[in-house]
């Protein structure tokens, strides 16, 4: 049978060092297992896995019928960052000969650990190709350090998020080798919540430290309180599944309890910078007991919405697919996609800091325009063409101006680090979906445009509403440069703004934060074109004046002494505002009213 460009199956080595990494890799393992014709599974237990304060957790690798083939002791005992660097130096003594002897043809690597970071030196030393799990996440510690250096190591890469995938195509990782696929662990979750938790609740009720400070407090003597070194998997996500609250800054906490709308309290920066469900509260003063109070008055008890942020419950086909695509007859040399410069230019700091630049793409109600943008915020290179009507066009139109700037780009010695999408209509940035527009832009609802330009041009794409994009380019750039809270109101084609809270971006709980343009000012005005009556737009945007200048004109109201407007050109807004300045009352009213 043919696989993976040889005649045998695909040798999956997979290194598991703790209980949570192992809740990763354990749906992977059992999917290796459901086809022996094309995998064969060996699996090396390291780390805390082997250490009995931490509940000796390779037993549960056992009890799901998992054979293991190696056991590393690589724990050096202690609790600094000295005890860290000396395990991950053991592990690195120990690893050769078991690679060595079972020969990978890959090896499968997760997160951020110090013991995988260990793994993937390892492997990536002695030619084994690697397989990261969860690499472009970010979660604000030296995890973020231990992660990209393990992406930089490895061969392949299974992503959980749409940010995360961007990020590993900004670290110029090969878009061709990056899987979107989601947590393997939210295979299980999803469909994990029963109502049989109450004895698993009687049953159960953390980490070494809070063990000592709870006995320190003779908390342990409470009845509502146990201490434990270990709870398995499947018992332990009934107990997060109908906790009343989650406190802590494990992973966990921010990751896949979202799955079941838990309210969690994430204590300190440890996981500050990761991607959350709204079911997240952090407290970055942990140390402050006011603060942990009051947080915990706001979340108990409270009931969120499902999040799948972090997955869709289709993970392991996904990776299972990916695995059997491996052509075992390509290099293992791996590449990096850097962006396209132009040869033997200037390595001169100031050159290499003013060529840095992005793609900017504004989409207007009218217009389409493409321009190269410096890091100053200067255009180098703009082009415009007419919105066309339709989605097939509009997106075909997109993308043939984006490659041709991009390749303009390279002869003007621009290095273009990303792509940012400016839209009307209601936006959801962290997808970069267009999820609504008005009828300005027809045929633009629930559009991806995120995916096919990062495709094409192996660059990360923002996505966002253009007043939001003018609000923060006036952060960066412009007025609000320095100011901590501030409004941006555009007005164009249509009315729009951005509001700037704090230093921050405020999207609002249904990306709708700004629509100033569509706040009713009258219940029985005009037509407008979100498909409501009356709103600021339909007074004073540059459609509505347009519509009012032609109106006058059909009347033939328009023309004053001293202006005409010439038969092959279209009355428009600049049409009014010239006869209200030549005295015309009819347009002087119209003005005053928008």
């Amino acid at each position: 049978m043919e696989k993976n460009g040889n005649n045998r199956k695909l040798r999956v080595c997979v290194a598991t060092c703790n209980r949570a990494d192992y809740s990763k890799l354990a749906p992977i393992m059992f999917g290796i297992k459901t086809e022996p014709d094309f995998f064969e599974l060996d699996v090396v237990v390291l780390g805390s896995h082997l250490i009995d304060d931490y509940g000796n957790t390779y037993r549960m690798i056992e009890q799901d019928d998992f054979d293991i083939n190696t056991r590393l002791h690589t724990i050096v005992r202690g609790e600094d960052e000295a005890a860290m660097v000396e395990s991950v130096g053991l592990a690195l003594v120990k690893l050769p000969d078991v690679l060595n002897r079972l020969k990978p043809d890959i090896m499968i690597v997760h997160g951020d650990r110090f013991d995988a970071l260990a793994l993937a030196t390892s492997a990536a030393l002695m030619n084994i190709r690697i397989l990261h799990i969860e690499g472009g996440e970010v979660s604000g510690t030296i995890d973020d350090s231990i992660r990209h250096a393990i992406t930089k190591l490895a061969h392949y890469h299974v992503c959980c998020t749409r940010s995360a995938e961007q990020h590993l195509i900004s670290m110029c990782e090969d878009h061709d080798r990056i899987l979107l696929a989601g947590c393997p662990s939210y295979d299980k979750l999803l469909s994990a919540k029963n109502k049989d938790y109450m004895s698993i609740i009687r049953m159960w009720l953390g980490s070494k430290e809070m063990v000592r400070v709870m006995r320190k407090k003779g908390i342990e003597h409470h009845p509502n309180f146990r201490a434990v070194k270990h709870v398995p998997f499947d018992q332990f996500i009934q107990l997060v599944a109908h906790a009343g609250c989650m406190i802590g800054n494990s992973s966990c906490g921010v990751r896949e309890v979202g799955a079941f709308g838990t309210p969690v309290i994430n204590l300190g920066t440890r996981q500050i910078g990761r991607e959350t469900g709204e079911n997240v509260l952090h407290v970055r003063d942990a140390d402050t007991q006011d603060k942990i109070l009051q947080a915990l008055h706001l979340q108990f008890g409270k009931q969120y919405p499902c999040s799948k942020i972090y997955g869709d419950g289709n993970a392991v086909p996904r990776i299972l697919k990916f695995l059997k695509s491996i052509d075992l007859q390509e290099p293992l040399q791996k590449k990096f996609c850097f962006p396209p410069v132009k040869e033997n230019i200037s390595q001169d700091i100031d050159h290499i800091l003013e060529t840095l630049s992005a793609l900017a793409v504004d989409l207007g109600g009218t217009n389409l325009r493409v321009a190269i943008v410096s890091m100053k915020g200067e255009i180098v290179k703009k082009y415009t063409q007419f919105n066309p009507k339709t989605y097939e066009e509009r997106i075909n139109l997109i993308l043939q101006m984006c490659v041709e700037a991009a390749a303009e780009a390279v002869k003007l010695n621009c290095r273009i680090l990303g792509v940012g999408i400016s839209t009307g209509g209601r936006v959801n940035p962290r997808e970069g979906i267009v999820l609504h527009s008005t009828k300005l832009i027809q045929e633009w609802n629930s559009v991806d445009l995120r995916t096919p330009l990062s495709d094409t041009l192996h660059l990360p794409v923002w996505v966002d509403n253009d007043g939001n994009c003018a609000a923060l380019a006036e952060r960066k750039f412009g007025q609000g440069k320095g100011l901590e809270n501030f409004v941006t109101l555009i007005t164009g084609t249509g009315i729009g703004g951005g509001i700037i809270h704090q230093h921050e971006l405020i999207h609002g709980s249904s990306f709708c934060a700004a629509e100033l343009g569509h706040l009713v000012v009258s219940l029985d005005g005009p037509d407008c074109s979100c498909g409501s009556h009356g709103c600021i737009e339909a007074y004073a945007s540059g459609m509505a004046l347009q519509r009012e200048a032609k109106k006058l004109h059909d009347e033939d109201l328009l023309l004053v002494e001293g202006m005409s407007v010439p038969k092959d050109e279209a009355v428009g807004a600049l049409h009014l505002i010239q006869a209200a300045k030549l005295g015309n009352a009819k347009a002087q009213s119209i003005l005053r009213t928008g």
